[in-house]
């Protein structure tokens, strides 16, 4: 196991000034992952209800898989394919989780508050590093404070209470959760192409044996699932999954989960700016805390966080 790194590049002296720069490089990569993400839930959305969501899983991460499998082989890698693909395996079964959930709480809860839920990984992520020993400081949990508020005021609207489908929505959060720490644990350590390519495949066979078991797609169904799934596979899985490894390698794994979670603005100014849905005063002050506590996570020193495959 090679020895702990420090992200977003080292300990800062005791005596220096916060760092205000918004986003690193890697960091602005994790936002472009966000807003693709985030430009992406019209286009899973009716992916899902065309074709079923296990068979658009399988067909959005089977386009990803061969997409990355083309391009390392035109860039071949010097580092070990084990690692890697032992790494890839392991996120991809609970990419496979993640998906499965978020896909079955979406049919039984409304999408702001699926919204809602899904990114409590905000909260889950550092205080599964705190649990584990990573200490996050108290900048980490005050730009928490700020996104989780956002998060209320952007996704969950008046009367909101808790129904029996919105468990399956916060198992997906787990998972997410669990996969972004993941993620960060491998991202600086293995070939990230081949980390990607084993998650998506892993992802891909699960879907497709579920799909097979559970569903019934026919040609017309996956003729009006074609573009969702170029959207997904592309831009989703092929560009963002990729991005996110590559930013998080120069990041926390709590202060990348803030980044992520901004996904939510992007989709709620995607919504009001394609489907014309309502995006007022709620939503805008939701996107300014949300924003405020990218910030005020960044006032933190970076934390020692281990990113080896044992």
């Amino acid at each position: 196991m090679s020895e702990p790194s420090i992200a977003a590049g080292g300990t800062e002296p005791a005596t220096a000034l916060p760092n205000l720069r918004l986003f690193s490089g890697p960091e602005f990569k994790l936002l472009l992952v966000a807003l693709i993400w985030g430009f992406d839930f019209v286009a899973q959305r009716q992916g899902v209800l065309g074709s079923g969501p296990f068979f658009f899983n399988a067909a959005s991460f089977g386009l990803g898989a061969l997409i990355l499998g083309v391009r390392r082989r035109l860039s071949p890698s010097e580092l070990p394919i084990a690692p890697a693909r032992r790494a890839g395996i392991l996120t991809g079964l609970v990419l496979f989780g993640a998906m499965s959930f978020q896909s079955a709480g979406l049919a039984h809860t409304g999408a702001g508050k699926a919204a809602f839920i899904t990114c409590l990984y905000i909260v889950l992520v550092p205080l599964a590093m705190h649990l584990s020993g990573v200490r996050g400081g108290r900048w980490a949990w005050i730009g928490c404070g700020f996104s989780l508020m956002g998060l209320w005021f952007l996704c969950v609207q008046p009367g909101f209470t808790l129904a029996p489908g919105d468990l399956l929505v916060l198992a997906c959060s787990v998972f997410w959760t669990a996969h972004i720490l993941l993620v960060g644990r491998f991202a600086a350590s293995v070939d990230q192409d081949a980390l990607s390519f084993w998650q998506f495949a892993t992802c891909t066979a699960l879907s497709l044996g579920c799909s097979l078991g559970f569903e019934s797609v026919g040609i017309g169904q996956v003729r009006d699932s074609l573009l969702p799934i170029l959207y997904n596979g592309v831009l989703s899985a092929g560009v963002a999954y990729s991005l996110q490894i590559s930013g998080q390698g120069g990041t926390s794994s709590s202060r990348a989960a803030l980044i992520l979670s901004l996904e939510t603005v992007f989709a709620g100014l995607g919504g009001w700016f394609f489907l014309h849905e309502r995006f007022g005063a709620r939503e805008a002050l939701g996107s300014l805390l949300m924003l405020a506590g990218v910030l005020a996570s960044r006032l933190g020193k970076p934390v020692l966080e281990t990113r080896a495959l044992e």
